[in-house]
């Protein structure tokens, strides 16, 4: 917070003369923390009372703002010298003085607010403790039942899509190709084994040959075409 000079040094100088009116602070638009007091109108006291602050200051993680500090010196310009006494000395007082603080009163106000946010955080955390239980019981529930099931159908429709992929590649496409020409070469020869042993007429035999060589030579031409395409 907001450091005044060091009790040990007070305590070390001189009583003031008690005719002195002066003020031991700098004017409100003095915004200088390492600012010494000023000096009275006497010698002694000007050397008695020239008191800067300890060094170890300048080291404060906090740097107080020129306005902050003209309104803490403000606060102090209308005490006695036994007030700001009481303050190096009396704990109490110097922390009763501190709270009075308008700057104080703000910190402390946000640190209540912010304790309070977090408490109610963690409060509402806690209330949702027994949902997060049952979400965590479904879960688990999903995962041992329902996650298998749908798993296994998974892995039978991957199984169909293979199939079905393998069974339309240019590979599979080629290979009945040649299974459907070599199916009507055998229909062809078993039906001019058919002439020769006078088991059907002539008529007939031209009509299914020349039907199944037709076929044949279609298929043949197809096939020759897929062997040679880029794609097979």
């Amino acid at each position: 917070m907001f450091r005044f000079w060091g009790s040990q040094d007070q305590q070390a100088q001189p009583p003031p003369q008690e005719g002195s009116s002066h003020s031991w602070y700098p004017p409100p638009g003095v915004s200088s923390p390492n600012t010494s007091r000023p000096s009275t109108p006497s010698t002694s006291a000007s050397n008695n009372y020239n008191v800067h602050r300890p060094a170890e200051s300048s080291h404060s993680p906090s740097q107080v703002s020129p306005s902050e500090a003209a309104g803490i010196i403000a606060l102090l310009r209308d005490k006695s010298v036994d007030e700001l006494r009481k303050l190096l000395s009396d704990k109490d007082a110097y922390n009763q003085f501190l709270l009075s603080v308008d700057q104080v009163k703000i910190q402390n106000n946000i640190r209540d607010e912010l304790r309070k946010e977090t408490l109610q955080l963690a409060r509402n955390n806690l209330d949702k403790e027994p949902q997060m239980m049952e979400l965590r019981n479904q879960c688990r529930i999903i995962r041992t039942t329902e996650l298998a099931a749908a798993l296994e159908k998974l892995n039978d429709l991957e199984r169909q899509k293979e199939e079905i992929l393998k069974f339309y590649s240019p590979a599979s496409f080629i290979n009945r190709l040649q299974d459907a020409m070599n199916e009507t070469d055998k229909e062809s020869d078993m039906v001019h084994r058919q002439l020769l042993e006078k088991e059907i007429d002539i008529g007939t035999f031209v009509q299914k040959y020349k039907k199944l060589r037709t076929s044949y030579h279609r298929r043949a031409l197809t096939h020759l075409a897929a062997k040679t395409s880029p794609i097979a």
